[in-house]
């Protein structure tokens, strides 16, 4: 059975969703702030995180910050307001997906069970633990990139994207596919956090000397440049 941690400092919603998700067959604890969660984590390791932004103490974000130092649990994270930069900043911290309140209990668990469809058969197609492209080498076990076998530091939605389009090297994606694929879900915006995140990429691959790159297809979207 799969382990999910719902942290929210509103009683009512706890309450609610630890209900609805033990009778759909989950293990559920419940916690109040990002505080209980860090000292929790410290001995359990759920499968995903359902996780509200606005609390007291250590909130939903900063807790996010410090869990992606050390942990790729899957986040899907919630909040009551519905604000474009509350939903890239937390995209971007390495959430793999966002819900507004109010939402349904079964729109959640919904998002839920297709998180973990997708987890399992990207492992499936991907099997391969090391893809090398030039001097670019991604290890998909220890979650590292590599140029000339030095580590290059990347968030977690950076290194994502860029293990994405290294394990497609070549092949062009528009920037609505690279969203649904990383973040599992039609992104309702227009686009900008991937553009955010291939500027950056490019910056920082280019100050370590990749000889792969990421080009644009005009018109169209992004691809890596197998000739460099």
């Amino acid at each position: 059975m799969q382990h999910v941690f719902v942290i929210d400092d509103e009683q009512n919603i706890r309450d609610i969703l630890e209900k609805y998700l033990k009778k759909e067959g989950f293990i559920v604890s419940t916690f109040t702030d990002g505080a209980e969660v860090l000292s929790a984590l410290e001995t359990i390791e759920p499968d995903l995180l359902v996780l509200d932004i606005m609390m007291p103490n250590v909130d939903g974000l900063e807790l996010l910050r410090r869990l992606r130092k050390y942990s790729y649990i899957p986040v899907i994270v919630v909040s009551a307001r519905d604000e474009e930069l509350d939903r890239i900043l937390g995209l971007e911290l390495g959430a793999d997906d966002y819900l507004t309140k109010p939402f349904s209990p079964r729109e959640l668990v919904v998002r839920i069970k297709n998180l973990f469809k997708r987890m399992n058969r990207l492992e499936k197609n991907h099997s391969s633990q090391e893809i090398t492209v030039q001097n670019v080498r991604l290890n998909k076990k220890k979650r590292l990139l590599l140029v000339n076998e030095e580590e290059m530091a990347l968030t977690p939605k950076e290194y994502d994207v860029l293990a994405y389009l290294l394990q497609h090297s070549g092949q062009p994606f528009t920037r609505e596919r690279l969203i649904e694929a990383i973040w599992g879900y039609q992104y309702v915006g227009d686009g900008r956090i991937i553009d955010d995140l291939v500027k950056r990429l490019r910056k920082k691959m280019s100050d370590a000397n990749a000889q792969a790159k990421i080009a644009t297809v005009w018109g169209y979207g992004y691809k890596i440049d197998e000739e460099g």
